[in-house]
C-alpha cells in the first residue's frame, strides 16, 4: 500500500512536554496574579516619552542587523521554494540547428534540420524523503523569522538601555557642572575670608578639593556620553552623531506593580524559545530524509522531439519518443547512511537539549530582571533620602563653620558626601529605568 500511495519515514513531529515553574521567581503576589503581562503591551506604550519613540522607529527602519534578517527571511523562503521543486516534474527543452551540403557532382544538395527535443524526468517520492526535506525547509524558514523578531526585541532593548543610561549620564553631568559653579562661589568666599585672617589658607585649600574633583568629573562624563551616543547611532543604523533628549526621570513613568503575566505564555511570546522550537522542527525532518535514503530512489524519464530537414523541398518532419524508468538502491556504501542517520538523530537530540535550555534561560531572565526592578527602586528610594540627609548636614555643617563651631574640613566632609551621593542617584535612576527595559525585552515584549 505504501508504495502505491506513499509514505513518509521518519518521526512525525510532536511539540514537547516542558514542566514550567507555576510562578516567576522573585514576584509578588500581584504579578502572580494578574494574567496580563507587561509584555502584551507594544513598546510605545511601555516607553512613553516621545524622543525615545522615534529613535525606536527609526532603529526598526534603519537598523543594519533588521535589515539583514530581513533579507535572511527572504534567502529562507526561496530555499522552501528549492525544496518544493524537487518534488515536481522537472522539463527541460533542447533546441538544435545544423546545415551543411553534400553531392559531388552539380548540383549539390543542401541540408538543413532543425530539432527540438523535450526531457522530461520526475522523482517519485515514495518514501516522503523529498516532503520531509521541504519540511525541513519550511522550518528553517519559521525560525528565520522568529531569529528576525529576536532582532527587533533585542534592537528595542538596546536603544532603551542605552538611552536611559544617556540621560543618566547627563544628570550626572549637571550635578558636577552644579557642583562646580556653587564651589567656586564657595573657594571665592572662603578666600576672602582668609584674605581678612577669619579663616586659613588651609580652609581655603580644602575648599578648592570639592571644586577639583567636580573640574575632573566632568571630561570623563562628557566621555561616556559621546562613547553611550555613538552607540545610539550605530543602532539606529547612523554614523556616530549627536542624540536627541527628552524628559528626564519621572518616578511615575512607571507603576509600582508591573505585571510578568503567566509562565506558560513565555514560552510562546519569547521569540528565542519559538525559534529553537523550529530548530528541532527541522532536525526531526532531517531524521526522515535520512532514512529515506535506505529506501530506492525511483524515477520516471521521457523525453520526445521533431525533426524537419530542409532540402530544396520541406520533407516531413520525423518525431522521436522514448520513456523509461530507473530504480536505485543503495547496497553498500561502507556505513555511511547509518552513520548519516545516527548524525541526524544526535542533531535532533541536541535540538532538543537547545530548546529546553532556551526555556530554562529565559525563565533565569525575567527572574533577574524582576529582582533588579524591585531592587533598585530600593536603592533609589534610599538614595534619595540619603542625598536628603547629607544636604542637611552640610547646611548644619555651614552654619557651625560660619559660627567658628566646627572647621572648614567637617564641611568638607559633608560636601564631597553629597557630591559623590548625587552622582550614585543619578545612576541609581537609570538603572531603575534600564531594569524595566530589562524585564520588558525578558518577558518577550518589544517585536510588535
Amino acid at each position: 500500500m505504501c508504495l502505491l500511495t506513499g509514505c513518509t519515514v521518519g518521526p512525525n513531529y510532536h511539540k514537547p512536554q516542558v514542566p514550567v515553574p507555576p510562578a516567576f521567581r522573585n514576584t509578588t503576589a500581584a504579578q502572580q496574579e494578574a494574567a496580563a503581562s507587561l509584555a502584551d503591551l507594544p513598546w510605545w506604550q511601555v516607553f512613553k516619552d516621545p524622543v525615545l519613540q522615534n529613535l525606536i522607529r527609526t532603529g526598526l527602519e534603519r537598523n543594519y542587523d533588521v535589515r539583514v534578517a530581513a533579507e535572511q527571511i527572504i534567502a529562507a523562503r526561496e530555499q522552501v521554494g528549492v525544496a518544493r521543486a524537487s518534488q515536481l516534474p522537472q522539463i527541460s527543452l533542447k533546441p538544435s540547428y545544423s546545415g551543411g551540403k553534400s553531392g559531388l557532382v552539380v548540383p549539390n544538395v543542401n541540408t538543413n534540420t532543425l530539432s527540438v527535443t523535450a526531457n522530461v524526468s520526475y522523482q517519485l517520492d515514495l518514501f516522503g524523503g523529498l516532503r520531509r526535506a521541504t519540511e525541513a525547509a519550511r522550518a528553517t524558514l519559521l525560525a528565520t523569522e522568529e531569529g528576525r523578531r529576536t532582532v527587533l526585541l533585542t534592537l528595542v532593548g538596546d536603544i532603551g538601555t542605552n538611552y536611559y543610561q544617556l540621560l543618566a549620564q547627563d544628570l550626572q553631568l549637571q550635578i558636577a557642572r552644579d557642583t562646580v559653579v556653587a564651589q567656586e562661589k564657595s573657594v571665592a568666599l572662603t578666600k576672602s575670608r582668609a584674605d581678612y585672617g577669619v579663616a586659613t589658607n588651609v580652609d581655603w585649600l580644602q575648599a578648592r578639593q570639592v571644586l577639583d574633583a567636580a573640574n575632573a568629573q566632568i571630561p570623563d562624563l562628557e566621555r561616556q556620553i559621546r562613547r553611550t551616543e555613538d552607540a545610539i547611532s550605530i543602532l539606529l543604523g547612523n554614523y556616530p552623531a549627536d542624540v536627541p533628549r527628552g524628559a528626564t526621570f519621572t518616578v511615575d513613568q512607571f507603576p509600582p506593580e508591573l505585571p510578568v503575566g503567566l509562565t506558560s505564555a513565555l514560552l510562546e511570546r519569547r521569540p528565542d524559545i519559538r525559534k529553537a522550537e523550529k530548530n528541532l522542527i527541522y532536525y526531526n525532518a532531517e531524521i526522515g530524509v535520512a532514512r529515506a535514503q535506505f529506501f530506492p530512489q525511483i524515477s520516471l524519464t521521457g523525453s520526445g522531439g521533431r525533426s524537419i530537414a530542409f532540402t530544396s523541398l520541406m520533407t516531413n518532419p520525423a518525431s522521436i519518443w522514448t520513456y523509461g524508468a530507473s530504480m536505485v538502491q543503495s547496497v553498500f556504501a561502507g556505513g555511511q547512511l547509518k552513520s548519516n542517520l545516527r548524525y541526524a538523530e544526535s542533531q535532533e537530540r541536541q535540538a532538543l537539549l537547545t530548546y529546553m535550555q532556551t526555556i530554562q534561560k529565559a525563565f533565569g531572565d525575567v527572574s533577574d530582571a524582576v529582582v533588579d526592578v524591585q531592587k533598585y527602586r530600593e536603592v533609589r528610594i534610599q538614595n534619595e533620602q540619603y542625598v536628603k540627609d547629607l544636604t542637611e548636614s552640610l547646611r548644619l555643617s555651614e552654619m557651625r563653620y560660619n559660627g567658628g563651631i566646627a572647621t572648614y574640613l567637617e564641611v568638607l566632609d559633608a560636601q564631597r558626601s553629597r557630591f559623590t551621593e548625587q552622582l550614585t542617584l543619578a545612576q541609581s535612576r537609570g538603572n531603575e529605568f534600564q531594569s524595566v527595559v530589562q524585564l520588558y525585552r525578558a518577558l518577550g515584549g518589544g517585536w510588535q
